[in-house]
């Protein structure tokens, strides 16, 4: 017995000095850290060990456990996971920052005209360009026409994007140089004309000619404008994105910007339709490494509904005999899920109106099976016909919703859609039908911070409490759901939920330190929270 006792005794040292000899980079103690795994558990410490999380629990517990060479006292802070915006154009952020006039909240087309000579007198370039302008946001939210931009540009292209992205103005110079004159016409998008002239107003198609025309960014231009939005999104607290349309080009600088350590965020990267694309991803069986994933193709179904060019069943409510666009034939949208179904590559298609919306799932349903995991995406999911509603649980296709979009658009969208508006923004009913759904802002159509993802989600009012009570509440997500649609569902969107999107172990250490409780603030606190720091892989980014 003395022998036997012995022997424990030593097994029991040896176990311990063993756990005392174990290692890691950073311990993070003193906090309330929200895992958001299958039971959103909370614990107070995490041990980070080679950019990976290698144990959570009490405080006590993972200090004892570990020799750490960094440990870090929170003070009672908060830590999220790192937030996902599994939809938003993040090189198109990039380039709107390094080269475009911001013209977001212009209050009429006089302040647009203004920012964009305050532009000018920066930039060099031989096109003007500018974004953001909402004629919604103006007094009788009549469109822009392009004299006064004649007047003051007669020699120089101008290209001003709208708000969404599906409609622009360009002034005559643009439009010559793009060969655009009052007898063009174009198949899903419109040449605006008033008495035959043209307005230089462009939606959806017709945008193309005169925005293939600007001159492309320099790869060394490129890096530094996506530095510069990796700067802007990490503040924010966002340790991932998803990039919904690049070409092959742009991956592959996306990759040699992540492997030479210049650029840390991770991307899941849509890929743009194409042969070119295809040929260098697609049909290689896609890409990944710790911060790059390409394993998806993005389409568009239709334009937008800020500018018409949603495509709905019926006539909008303000603007009879329209109905919007489908911006390509049904055949090519087959060709184009087939090659992805073929590749075992993901679909993500564009799609805000009720007609678009139907149409895509009619043809995923030629492709995917009830009992397959293929993840096909309807990108905002906007508007849904009632009959539509138990498809996305019947094919398991998922949706993928913008909730700022609904705070953004809700004082006008009921002008457009009448009645149709009880099943728009229908956020709760579609996280519903799977029991999950991905969130993001669409950026730089909505503002990058993905707190206002979660306010929008929650509270469904303007950031002043507007209107009060919140708009359509039957459809807002509590706040358990709301963090994981921005979290571990958002990754999951991407196939990613085995190596990201909530804090255990064995993951990697993407996380988000702020002052607020975002499970008990108010909405003025959720708003006036701040991002303390954001790790990618447990190094310290912002």
């Amino acid at each position: 017995m003395k022998k036997l006792f012995s022997i424990l005794l030593l097994l029991s040292l040896m176990s311990l000095v063993s756990c005392q000899n174990k290692s890691c980079d950073v311990i993070l103690y003193n906090a309330e850290i929200y895992t958001v795994d299958d039971a959103f558990s909370k614990v107070e410490a995490l041990a980070i060990k080679d950019g990976r999380i290698v144990m959570t629990g009490k405080s006590e517990e993972v200090l004892d456990a570990y020799q750490c060479v960094k440990t870090i006292n929170l003070h009672g802070n908060y830590v999220y996971p790192g937030f996902i915006d599994a939809h938003a154009h993040f090189t198109g952020q990039a380039e709107l920052m390094f080269r475009y006039a911001d013209l977001k909240n212009a209050s009429d087309f006089d302040e647009v005209i203004r920012r964009l000579q305050q532009h000018e007198i920066q930039s060099s370039d031989s096109w003007l360009c500018g974004r953001g302008w909402d004629q919604n946001d103006w007094a009788g939210q009549n469109w822009p026409e392009k004299s006064k931009l004649d007047e003051l540009w007669p020699d120089k292209p101008v290209y001003l994007v709208r708000i969404d992205g599906h409609a622009a103005i360009a002034n005559s110079k643009a439009l010559a140089l793009a060969g655009i004159n009052a007898d063009s016409k174009i198949s899903g998008g419109e040449y605006q004309k008033i008495n035959g002239k043209l307005t230089g107003v462009l939606i959806d198609n017709a945008m193309s000619k005169v925005r293939d025309l600007i001159p492309e960014l320099t790869k060394a231009q490129k890096s530094e404008a996506l530095k510069m939005a990796e700067s802007l999104c990490t503040s924010q607290g966002l340790t991932m994105v998803s990039d919904a349309g690049l070409d092959a080009s742009d991956i592959d600088l996306l990759d040699a910007l992540h492997k030479d350590g210049t650029l840390k965020i991770r991307v899941n990267a849509m890929l743009n339709p194409g042969e070119e694309n295809f040929r260098a991803y697609l049909k290689k069986g896609g890409f990944k490494t710790d911060r790059l994933t390409v394993n998806s193709i993005k389409l568009f179904a239709d334009g937008a509904l800020g500018s018409r060019g949603a495509c709905l069943l019926e006539d909008y409510s303000d603007d009879a005999g329209n109905q919007g666009f489908i911006l390509e034939d049904v055949s090519y949208y087959k060709a184009q899920c087939k090659a992805a179904y073929d590749n075992d590559f993901q679909v993500c298609t564009h799609c805000i109106g009720d007609s678009a919306l139907r149409l895509m799932l009619d043809v995923y349903s030629d492709f995917i099976a009830q009992d397959d995991d293929h993840r096909w995406r309807i990108e905002h999911a906007q508007i849904v016909h009632p009959d539509d509603m138990a498809r996305f649980g019947a094919l398991h296709v998922i949706p993928s919703i913008q909730t700022t979009h609904c705070t953004s658009d809700m004082d006008w969208a009921v002008n457009r859609l009448g009645e149709r508006i009880k099943t728009a923004y229908a956020y709760q009913e579609l996280l519903n039908q799977n029991g999950w759904i991905i969130n993001g802002t669409d950026f730089p159509i909505e503002d990058t911070n993905p707190l206002f993802t979660f306010y929008s989600a929650v509270f469904r009012t303007h950031h002043d409490g507007i209107p009060e009570g919140g708009f359509q509440m039957e459809n807002a997500l509590n706040r358990e759901d709301a963090l994981r649609s921005m979290t571990i569902w958002a990754a999951k969107g991407s196939f990613d939920e085995l190596s990201r999107g909530s804090l255990e172990k064995g993951k990697f250490a993407d996380f988000v330190i702020m002052d607020v409780d975002l499970m008990s603030a108010d909405a003025d606190e959720v708003l006036g929270t701040s991002v303390l720091s954001t790790w990618i892989s447990g190094e310290k980014i912002y």
